[in-house]
């Protein structure tokens, strides 16, 4: 087996309820496995569980969430170990998030502290899971991180609010990129974020991708962006994970009908529903 297709991560039949006074099943036996390296793109409607999915691979859900049901291991490359990530808790817990598997969350530019400097909230990063840095080595490893995204060296100093938004969106991509993680689930990292700066983030996100060699969860609703960018992309409905295959395979013969609902949805200013999707993918394959 290829070093692509080795398994980075192994979910089986993962259920997470919304435990409230009538329990909403928001995650229903969801199934896939993800290889290193391997862009997986995450689509479906607003609602459909997407962003729970991403928090109960982590375990970042909060009550009323809770895992109800299935299994989730991390095939962790660095100790050759299988771990079962929904077992882990406390400090083991703590030491996992982001040293192995990191996220950058919905609408995350503006997740950054508004009255901290950038390079307090990037030090503050390894103070919490590399306290052995000293304060030179944080300030040099903080430096790097925002060249590695394009953020100019110079701007560590800078506040939230001196940024732009695609700057900030930068800097939250450079803190999952911090603890050199395995995986990162990227939960509509260019919401709110004009056209053109969307793209150069997305080229950033396949640089580094392409250099660092980490896996990703892109989660959207864009399915014309995933057919893009993704290896294999991933449809939930209503919780479900009703497709999985190939980002070719999904285009030209997708198995189910909310899919090919879904690559029809899109509209077209010279042609038919559709025809924007499908001129899309073919001149950018």
């Amino acid at each position: 087996m290829s070093e692509s297709q080795q398994a980075v991560l192994t979910v089986r039949d993962l259920s997470i309820d919304y435990l409230v006074a009538e329990p909403v099943r928001a995650v229903q036996s969801v199934s896939f496995d993800l290889f290193r390296g391997e862009i997986l793109g995450l689509a479906g409607e607003s609602g459909c569980g997407k962003t729970t999915l991403a928090y109960g691979l982590n375990q970042l859900h909060k009550p009323p969430a809770a895992i109800t049901g299935g299994s989730v291991i991390f095939h962790d490359a660095e100790t050759g170990r299988a771990v079962d990530v929904l077992a882990l808790a406390g400090e083991k817990l703590r030491r996992f998030r982001w040293a192995k598997v990191s996220m950058v969350f919905q609408g995350a530019m503006n997740s950054l502290n508004p009255v901290i400097s950038i390079r307090a909230q990037l030090a503050d990063v390894f103070a919490s899971h590399a306290p052995d840095l000293s304060r030179e080595q944080r300030l040099r490893r903080s430096e790097e991180l925002l060249e590695l995204v394009g953020v100019d060296r110079r701007r560590i100093s800078a506040f939230p609010h001196e940024l732009s938004g695609g700057m900030r969106q930068r800097v939250m991509i450079a803190m999952a990129l911090a603890l050199d993680p395995q995986l990162m689930i990227m939960d509509e990292p260019t919401t709110a974020l004009d056209v053109v700066v969307q793209r150069e983030i997305l080229d950033e996100i396949l640089r580094l991708r392409q250099e660092l060699g980490f896996a990703v969860i892109f989660i959207t609703h864009d399915l014309p962006l995933l057919l893009e960018i993704s290896d294999r992309i991933a449809v939930m409905r209503r919780g479900e994970l009703v497709e999985l295959a190939t980002a070719e395979d999904l285009y030209f013969d997708p198995q189910h009908d909310y899919t090919a609902t879904l690559l029809s949805s899109f509209p077209s200013l010279t042609g038919d529903a559709g025809d924007f999707v499908r001129a899309g993918y073919q001149e950018r394959r």
